[in-house]
C-alpha cells in the first residue's frame, strides 16, 4: 500500500522533490539490511509470547489445553507453542504494516509521527518481517506434525508434515479443513504481493498498484484463519474480543482511504463524469465504500453485542487429537 509518486490519470500536479527521492528504485537487499532491527524486535516478541504460552500451559490455564487436553505437556508440544507464538507475532506485524500502508496511501495527514520516507521504509521492512513470521509459523506447525507422526518412516513423516501444512486441501481434520487452506492462501498471496514492489519498475507502477491493493485480502485471510483456528481465541472470552477490537482502526482507515483517495482518478464523483470513469468502475468504487462502511458497523455490533463467533467452554473437555496418526 505504498504510494506511487507518478502523476495520476486525472492529471494531478507533479510530485515534490522529496517525493521524487522516495520514488527512486529501492533494492530488496537494502531493505533486508534495514529490516534487521525490525526482525530482531519480532523475534523478541515471539520469544515473549512463547514464554507466556508455555507458562499458561504449565499453570493449567492454557486455552489450547482446554481445546485439546492431550497437549497438556509443554515440553513435548513446544514446537506447536512456537508455531502459535510466530503466528501471533506475525499477525501483530501484519496489523502494523497494513496500518502503515493505509496511512501512507491516502491523502496526507496534517501531521505524521515521522517523515514520510521513514514511514515508507518501515512499511517495507515490516512487510518483509511479516512474510518471514508467517513462513516460520507454518514451518513450526509442519515440524510439530512431523514429530507427531512417529509411526511413519522418516520420509512419510516429512511428507505428512509438509502436505498438511503447505498443500491446500490436504489437512483433513476438524476446523483445520477450512482454516488451514485460508492460512495457506494468506501466505501464498503475501509473498508475491510483498515482493512485487521490488520489480515494479519492470511491471509498471499502475500494474503494481492494482495488484498491491490485494494486500488487504492477505490481512483479512490471516485474521479469519486466526479466528477459526487460534485456540487461544477459540472461546468467546476477552482475547477474542480484543482481536475483534484491533480490526476497528484498520477498517476505519480503509474507509477513510476510500472516501478520501489521494489520486484524483479514484475519487467517486458522479458515474462516468471523468475521463476513463466508466459506470461499472464507478459502481465498483461505490460498492467498495459501502462495503468498508458496513465492515466498520459490523465490527462495532460484534464487539458491543458480544456475539463474536466464539465457542462456549464445554462442561467436559474433549479428548480429540489434531488428526488420526498415519499408519505404515
Amino acid at each position: 500500500m505504498l504510494p506511487d509518486a507518478t502523476p495520476d490519470e486525472g492529471g494531478t500536479a507533479a510530485p515534490s522533490s522529496r517525493d521524487r527521492r522516495s520514488a527512486e528504485p529501492v533494492r530488496l537487499r537494502a531493505d533486508l539490511r534495514s529490516a534487521l532491527p525490525d526482525a530482531t524486535a519480532a523475534v523478541a516478541v515471539t520469544a515473549a509470547v512463547f514464554a507466556f504460552l508455555w507458562a499458561r500451559m504449565e499453570s493449567g490455564s492454557s486455552a489450547t489445553v482446554a481445546v485439546m487436553p492431550f497437549m497438556d505437556d509443554a515440553g513435548t508440544y513446544w514446537m506447536y507453542l512456537l508455531s502459535q507464538a510466530f503466528g501471533w507475532s506475525g499477525l501483530l506485524w501484519a496489523w502494523g504494516t497494513v496500518m502503515l500502508g493505509l496511512l501512507l496511501s491516502g491523502q496526507r495527514p496534517a501531521r505524521l509521527p515521522a517523515s514520510r520516507q521513514t514511514l515508507e521504509r518501515w512499511h517495507r521492512t515490516t512487510s518483509l518481517t511479516t512474510m518471514a513470521l508467517m513462513f516460520a509459523h507454518a514451518l513450526m506447525f509442519a515440524a510439530e506434525l512431523v514429530r507427531y507422526e512417529d509411526k511413519l518412516a522418516w520420509a512419510g513423516r516429512l511428507w505428512a508434515g509438509f502436505a498438511d501444512s503447505f498443500v491446500p486441501g490436504w489437512y483433513d481434520s476438524g476446523t483445520g479443513r477450512i482454516a488451514i487452506p485460508i492460512g495457506q492462501g494468506a501466505l501464498y498471496l503475501a509473498i508475491p504481493l510483498g515482493l512485487l514492489f521490488y520489480v515494479r519498475h519492470r511491471i509498471g507502477a499502475n500494474t503494481w498498484r492494482r495488484l498491491h491493493r490485494f494486500v488487504i485480502v492477505v490481512y483479512v485471510l490471516s485474521v479469519w484463519h486466526t479466528l477459526l483456528y487460534g485456540t487461544n481465541v477459540w472461546y468467546g472470552e476477552w482475547p477474542r474480543t480484543v482481536l475483534w477490537l484491533l480490526q476497528l482502526p484498520v477498517a476505519v482507515l480503509l474507509l477513510l482511504r476510500l472516501l478520501r483517495p489521494a489520486r484524483r482518478a479514484e475519487r467517486l464523483g458522479g458515474p462516468g463524469r471523468r475521463a476513463g470513469g466508466s459506470v461499472p468502475g464507478w459502481v465498483l468504487r461505490a460498492a467498495g465504500r459501502v462495503a468498508a462502511a458496513a465492515v466498520v458497523v459490523g465490527l462495532l455490533v460484534v464487539v458491543a453485542s458480544g456475539h463474536d463467533g466464539g465457542r462456549d467452554r464445554p462442561a467436559e473437555t474433549p479428548a480429540s487429537s489434531p488428526h488420526p496418526k498415519e499408519s505404515d
